[in-house]
């Protein structure tokens, strides 16, 4: 799907980053009820938008990002890291192919955090951001390496 150069597309990313602010807020603070209802925003602009023109990648990775169930929060990922690939933004398909090792490897899935860490180099081969280029690389190479 081709990235809309429409005016809403600006309001729909500071929409999200506002959310995530806010989630992170939230949690800070342990206030699960606020929590609750940020998450529940977050996930209805996603639902809306979803298959639309205002659908992206950014808004699915921030709701996994803020996903309390791991498994859940696999699934979001992929579905943001399809809608990445589609849209050939590398940025976003290293991100969120590093977010998908982070979890895999949380949950006992080395073999496909591997995978997704080598993904996520081939993705971030095309990045500017080389802090971000190293940490996929020490990770990678801890894993391997083990």
């Amino acid at each position: 799907m081709p990235i809309c150069e429409c005016s809403t597309r600006p309001k729909i990313y500071k929409a999200i980053y506002t959310l995530a602010e806010e989630l992170l807020e939230a949690d800070r603070r342990g206030d699960q009820a606020k929590f609750d209802a940020l998450y529940a925003e977050l996930n209805a602009i996603c639902t809306d938008n979803e298959n639309t023109d205002k659908d992206h990648p950014e808004q699915w990775e921030t709701l996994a990002d803020f996903t309390e169930d791991l498994d859940e929060a696999l699934v979001i990922y992929d579905k943001a890291l399809v809608k990445a690939t589609a849209i050939n933004s590398k940025d976003h398909m290293s991100s969120i192919a590093f977010s998908m090792a982070v979890l895999q490897l949380e949950t006992g899935q080395t073999e496909a955090a591997i995978q997704h860490l080598q993904n996520a180099k081939v993705a971030a081969n095309k990045i500017e951001d080389k802090e971000f280029k190293v940490e996929i690389d020490e990770l990678l190479a801890k894993l391997v390496t083990e």
